[in-house]
């Protein structure tokens, strides 16, 4: 892998605007840089308590087919000391389970396509890996979130055919794909939706996320469509998978104050499209000052975001950061670290 950093960085006059905002943003905040209070924050607090090793944090998401040649959890192991050496905190793992084969799209398939929510993918090696993996992680200091898929699984799922009734159907009675957040039927069509009006696919969805707690030793969990899931479903899984796990931390694929009842950290997807925006001169730059205002107003005092420049989704539909940002893509991300409430997120 090679660091972007190493990349040339073209010293243009379209950098100066954001470089002139991080100025700024020194003169104009007393407290250091970093996470501090909001000062106007809404009144609204948090239900969830925050674990001591997430203040401060950054986060650091890992495709481990594409991180290594072998693509392996145990190819993993001799990255991390490095990775802590970052600065990093907490790696965030996109899914590991094997990936469906009926309906599959493409030859390699989507990660978030689930046969088996307890399974390791094969490609990354064994059960025993990605033990080994976590194990290590844990000895450089380094918490793990496993990329959890909820909303639908891949239609070879033994739920499938055990547990039909576990699914969302359409009129004729056939299984439906998987749902955007207006409840519209996606092209997704390698996933199937999951009913969570019926309470026993719920309890199964719960043991699966708690035997990756319990067994596995993951620290908690970034939920893929969060908004596709009732908020409830969260409510309950903070509750129930939270008790004896002081270090649980929930990231919610999702962006908004109704969140954070339940998880403790939401997407900063609006910060992304200002920095973007600015960057191509769609925005001045005064219009940080208004996300920032909104973000003060309508979020808990003490809510997390997880504030970036890229990850596998900007990247993979979107652009690098670089093509979106250009000259401007690292002063983009220092904004992006020092904003308040941000979780910074390096994507490996």
């Amino acid at each position: 892998m090679r660091n972007p950093l190493s990349r040339p960085f073209p010293a243009r006059a379209a950098a100066a605007d954001l470089r002139t905002a991080i100025a700024a943003l020194s003169l104009a905040v007393a407290l250091p840089l970093g996470r501090v209070a909001a000062q106007n924050a809404s009144a609204n607090t948090p239900v969830v308590a925050h674990p001591a090793w997430s203040r401060r944090a950054a986060i650091y998401e890992i495709n481990v087919r594409q991180y290594t040649p072998e693509g392996t959890f145990a190819a993993l192991v001799p990255h991390l000391r490095r990775i802590r050496a970052l600065g990093v905190d907490a790696i965030w793992i996109m899914p590991a389970q094997p990936i469906g084969i009926k309906n599959r799209k493409g030859t390699l398939g989507s990660y978030y396509s689930i046969r088996d929510y307890r399974a390791i993918n094969p490609e990354f090696g064994t059960t025993a890996d990605a033990k080994r993996f976590i194990d290590a992680a844990h000895r450089e200091g380094l918490k793990v979130l496993l990329d959890w898929v909820p909303n639908h699984t891949a239609w070879d799922h033994p739920w499938i055919t055990a547990h039909p009734d576990w699914y969302v159907h359409r009129p004729d009675g056939s299984i439906m794909n998987a749902r955007d957040n207006e409840d519209h039927e996606t092209d997704w069509t390698d996933v199937a939706e999951l009913n969570y009006n019926n309470p026993s696919m719920r309890r199964a969805m719960l043991a699966d996320m708690r035997y990756w707690l319990d067994t596995m030793g993951v620290d908690g969990f970034r939920c893929d469509v969060a908004g596709g899931v009732p908020e409830d479903f969260w409510r309950d899984a903070r509750a129930s998978l939270g008790a004896g796990h002081p270090d649980f931390f929930m990231l919610a694929e999702a962006e908004g104050a109704k969140y954070y009842d339940a998880f403790d950290m939401t997407y900063g997807w609006t910060l992304w499209d200002r920095l973007v925006d600015i960057s191509k001169g769609k925005q001045p730059l005064a219009s940080l000052d208004g996300y920032l205002a909104h973000a003060d107003s309508t979020l808990p005092a003490d809510a997390y975001q997880m504030d970036f420049t890229t990850n596998h989704d900007k990247n993979s539909w979107d652009g690098t950061e670089w093509e979106l940002m250009g000259a401007n893509a690292l002063p983009a991300y220092v904004i992006a670290a020092t904003a308040e409430r941000s979780m910074p997120l390096l994507y490996g």
